[in-house]
C-alpha cells in the first residue's frame, strides 16, 4: 500500500501537481513511517511549492532516519538555502559530499549556495533590475514547478545558458533572443505570459518528440513586470517570416496526410506527402524519418538508409531531440540488417544500433541489437561450418591423444567442434582428454553433450559414467552405465563400469572405508542437494532416530522401499554407517 501511494506521489510530482504529491507522500508515510525516501520526496514537493520550513522538517527527518544517504543532505541543503540559512546549507552539502564525493547534485548545490552566501556578505553590488530571480536553487525549483519551462531543463543548451546567467545576471542580454530564456524570465519574475504551446505532432509510426528550435517559438507578450528591466528591441515581423510560418503550417498538413496514407498502406502517396513536407520545411527531421519508415516498409532499404543519414546530419545541425536522432539511427540499423548477407554485414548494423542506444536507450532498439547479434553469430557458425575440415581436425586430435599430448589434442578437438558443432565423436574424444587432464566438470559437460546430440550414442554413456566415477559419484555413475546397457547389453566397457561402481557402493555399505575415505565421502555427500533434502526431511529424521532408539519401529520402516532407498543413499554417501 505504501509503495502504491509513493508511486502516485512520484507521478503527481513529475506532472507538476505538487500539492497532490504531498498528499500521496503523506499517505505513504502514515503506512511506512520509517521509510526515509518518502520524507525525502515530500521535502522536494514542499520545496517546489516554496514551503521551505516544511521542506526542512522533512529533510531533517530523512537524515535522521538514514544518516549515510547523501541525497538526504541535498534535500537539507536546498531547504536551508530556500530559507537563506546559507551557513547551514553549506554544512549540509559538505556532509553529503563526505558520503558521496562525486555527487554532481551536491556539488552544484554547494556552488550555488556559496555564491549566494558570498553575495549576501560582500559589498553592495549595483542593483539588478531582476532582484534575486536567478539566485540559488530557488531558480531551478521555480523552473521545474512551471509546466511551460519544465521541459527546457532536459535541453543541455538551455541549462548551460541559465547557469551562465545565474553566475552573472548581466549576461542575460546575450540570450534575450532565445524565447526559452524569455519564457523562463517570466516564470522567475512571476509574470504571466501569453504564449501558444505547440501541439504535439501526430508522429508516425511513433510519436515525435523533436525539440522545437527557438526560431519556431512564438514571441511572448508580457502583461506586467514587477520592476523595470532591459527590454529587447521591438522587432517587426517581416513578410519573409510570415511566409516561413505559412510554409511550416502547410508542411504539417502534408505530414498529417502522409500519416493517414501510411496507415492505409498507401505507401506511394505517403512518400509524396512527406517529400512535399520536406520541401516546405527542412527544419523538422520527423518528415525525413517518416519517409524513411515508409521506404523500410516498402523494402527500399537503400533509400531508407539515405534518408536516415540525412535526418541524423540535419538533426545535429538543428540540435534536434536526441530521441529523434536515435529513431533515425534505429531505422538505419534495421535497414542494414535487412540487407545483411554475411556476418560482416551485420557488424555494420550492430554498430549503428549501438550508436542509437548512446543517444536514447530504447527497449525496441535494444531488442533489434540483440537480434542482430544473434543473427551474426548464427551466420558465423554457418560460414565456419565444414564437416571435411572437422574430420581432419578430429584425426589430428586423435594422434595427439595417442601420444598422450592431451592439451594439444583438446585444441584440435575444439576446432573440430567449431567446424561441425553436431559431431558427437569430437565431443566424446574431448571428454576423454578432459578426464585425463582431471578437468572433470568440462569432461562431464562434453559427455552430456554427446548424449544430447545422439541419445543412442553408447560411447557417450561410457564417457559420462567414467567422469562421474572419478568424481566419486558412484550412484550416479552406476545409473549412467545402466542406461547405456539398455542400448548395448553386451558392451564390456559398460559392464566393467557397473562392476566398479557396485564394489565402491558395497564397500560403503559394509563399513570398509578408511577414515580418510569416509571423511571425504561424507563431505562430498553433504554437498549433494538430494542428500541435503533427505537429512532435512522431518519424516526421515524420525526414521533415523527410530533406527537408533526403537528397533520395532525400525523394522516397520525397512518394509517401506522408498525409505530404504533413501537410507541406502545415506549409506553410500557415508552419512549412515552399518556396523
Amino acid at each position: 500500500m505504501a509503495d502504491e501511494a509513493k508511486a502516485k506521489g512520484n507521478a503527481a510530482f513529475s506532472a507538476g501537481n505538487f500539492t497532490d504529491a504531498i498528499n500521496h507522500f503523506t499517505e505513504a508515510i502514515n503506512l511506512a513511517p520509517t521509510n526515509h525516501v518518502l520524507y525525502s520526496n515530500r521535502s522536494a514537493a514542499y520545496a517546489s511549492l516554496g514551503k521551505y520550513s516544511d521542506a526542512l522538517s522533512d529533510a531533517q527527518k530523512t537524515v535522521d532516519l538514514k544518516p549515510d544517504w547523501a541525497k538526504g543532505y541535498s534535500r537539507l541543503g536546498a531547504a536551508h538555502s530556500g530559507l537563506h540559512h546559507y551557513d547551514d546549507a553549506v554544512s549540509a552539502y559538505k556532509k553529503g559530499l563526505d558520503i558521496d564525493p562525486n555527487n554532481e547534485g551536491l556539488k552544484s548545490g554547494l556552488a550555488d549556495v556559496q555564491s549566494a552566501q558570498a553575495r549576501s556578505r560582500g559589498p553592495a553590488a549595483p542593483p539588478s533590475p531582476f532582484g534575486d530571480a536567478f539566485s540559488g536553487p530557488e531558480m531551478w525549483t521555480k523552473l521545474t514547478a512551471d509546466a511551460s519551462t519544465r521541459g527546457y531543463l532536459q535541453q543541455p543548451d538551455f541549462v548551460s545558458m541559465m547557469k551562465d546567467i545565474q553566475k552573472n545576471p548581466s549576461n542575460l542580454n546575450l540570450y534575450l533572443k532565445d524565447q526559452r530564456v524569455m519564457q523562463a524570465l517570466g516564470v522567475l519574475l512571476g509574470v504571466k505570459l501569453s504564449t501558444r504551446m505547440p501541439e504535439e505532432d501526430d508522429e508516425m509510426p511513433e510519436a515525435s518528440t523533436e525539440r522545437k528550435r527557438p526560431a519556431e517559438t512564438e514571441h511572448v507578450k508580457e502583461e506586467k513586470r514587477p520592476e523595470p528591466e532591459p527590454e529587447p528591441e521591438p522587432m517587426e515581423v517581416p513578410e519573409e517570416e510570415k511566409e516561413i510560418k505559412e510554409k511550416k503550417a502547410k508542411a504539417q498538413k502534408e505530414k498529417e496526410a502522409g500519416n493517414a496514407a501510411y496507415k492505409k498502406k498507401d505507401f506511394e502517396t505517403a512518400i509524396q506527402h512527406y517529400t512535399k513536407a520536406i520541401e516546405l520545411d527542412d527544419g523538422d527531421i520527423s518528415f525525413i524519418t517518416n519517409r524513411a519508415a515508409v521506404y523500410l516498409e516498402m523494402g527500399k532499404y537503400e533509400e531508407c538508409i539515405k534518408d536516415c543519414d540525412t535526418a541524423v546530419e540535419r538533426g545535429r545541425e538543428l540540435r534536434s531531440d536526441y530521441k529523434m536522432i536515435a529513431r533515425a539511427l534505429t531505422r538505419k540499423g534495421t535497414a542494414l540488417a535487412k540487407l545483411a548477407k554475411s556476418s560482416k554485414d551485420f557488424e555494420v548494423a550492430i554498430e549503428v544500433f549501438q550508436k542509437a542506444l548512446t543517444e536514447h536507450r530504447n527497449p525496441d532498439t535494444l531488442k533489434k541489437l540483440n537480434e542482430a547479434e544473434k543473427a551474426k553469430k548464427e551466420l558465423e557458425q554457418q560460414e565456419y561450418f565444414s564437416p571435411q575440415i572437422a574430420d581432419e581436425e578430429r584425426e589430428k586430435g586423435n594422434q595427439f591423444f595417442k601420444e598422450m599430448k592431451y592439451p594439444e589434442a583438446v585444441k584440435h578437438y575444439t576446432e573440430s567442434i567449431k567446424r561441425n558443432p553436431n559431431d558427437t565423436k569430437a565431443y566424446s574424444n574431448r571428454a576423454a582428454c578432459y578426464t585425463k587432464l582431471a578437468a572433470l566438470p568440462e569432461g562431464l559437460k562434453d559427455a552430456e553433450k554427446c548424449i544430447e546430440l545422439d541419445p543412442t550414442f553408447v560411447k557417450g554413456y561410457t564417457r559420462k559414467g567414467a567422469v562421474q566415477f572419478f568424481m566419486k559419484e558412484y550412484e550416479k555413475a552406476l545409473k549412467t552405465y545402466q542406461e547405456g546397457l539398455k542400448l548395448d547389453p553386451q558392451n564390456q566397457e559398460l559392464l566393467d563400469g557397473v562392476k566398479r561402481c557396485v564394489e565402491q557402493i558395497n564397500k560403503a555399505s559394509r563399513g570398509d572405508l578408511t577414515p580418510e575415505e569416509l571423511k571425504e565421502r561424507q563431505a562430498k555427500g553433504m554437498q549433494d542437494p538430494e542428500i541435503q533434502n533427505i537429512l532435512t526431511d522431518p519424516v526421515m529424521r524420525q526414521v533415523l532416530s527410530d533406527f537408533q532408539e526403537n528397533p520395532k519401529a525400525a523394522q516397520d520402516h525397512m518394509k517401506n522401499p522408498l525409505v530404504m532407498d533413501k537410507i541406502q543413499k545415506l549409506i553410500n554417501a557415508g552419512i549412515v554407517q552399518v556396523r
